[in-house]
C-alpha cells in the first residue's frame, strides 16, 4: 500500500505533466503554425511565444531556487517576461519547449527524491511541496491563455 507521502507525489506529478482539469503544454503548443507564435489577437497583451518563454523562464527560476542556496531571482517583471513578440527562428522556439520540459522533469526527479515537506533551508518558509504547486498553478494559468490565443486565431482543434 502507497503511503500518503507517496500518493501525494503521484498526483503532483500528474498535475505537474498536465492532465485531468487542464492540457499540458506539450499539447498546448503542438503544432502551432510558426507564423502565429507572435501574434497578439484582439490586442492581448502577450503572444503564445511571450506567454510560453515566461513559462520557461519562470519555471527555471523556481527550480533554481528550489535546488540552489546560491542562486539570486532575477528582477521582476523586467527578466521574467521577453521583450520580442515572436522568436526569430524556429531553432528558439523548439529549445524554449526543450528547455521548459527538461527542467519541469529535474523539478519532477527533485520532488520523486526529496521529502516535500521539509522547509527550503535557505528560503522564508517554502517547502518544495509549495514550489511543485506554484510551478503547476503557474504553468496552468499561463497553458489556459494559450489555448484562448490559438482559439481567437483559428489554430485550436
Amino acid at each position: 500500500m502507497k503511503s500518503e507521502t507517496e500518493i501525494i507525489v503521484a498526483e503532483l506529478i500528474k498535475l505537474l505533466k498536465g492532465g485531468g482539469a487542464h492540457v499540458g503544454l506539450q499539447d498546448a503548443t503542438k503544432d502551432v503554425p510558426f507564423h502565429l507564435l507572435g501574434e497578439r489577437p484582439h490586442q492581448l497583451p502577450y503572444s503564445i511565444w511571450q506567454l510560453t518563454e515566461h513559462i520557461r523562464i519562470a519555471q527555471w527560476d523556481m527550480l533554481e531556487f528550489s535546488k540552489d542556496a546560491n542562486y539570486k531571482s532575477i528582477k521582476w517583471p523586467d527578466d521574467y517576461w521577453p521583450k520580442e513578440t515572436s522568436p526569430t527562428d524556429e531553432t528558439i522556439w523548439n529549445n524554449t519547449l526543450f528547455e521548459i520540459e527538461r527542467d519541469l522533469n529535474e523539478f519532477i526527479l527533485m520532488i520523486q527524491n526529496q521529502n516535500i515537506f521539509d522547509p527550503i533551508l535557505h528560503g522564508n518558509g517554502q517547502s518544495i511541496l509549495r514550489e511543485a504547486l506554484q510551478v503547476a498553478d503557474h504553468n496552468a494559468y499561463h497553458i489556459g491563455e494559450i489555448i484562448v490565443i490559438r482559439r481567437l486565431l483559428g489554430a485550436w482543434k
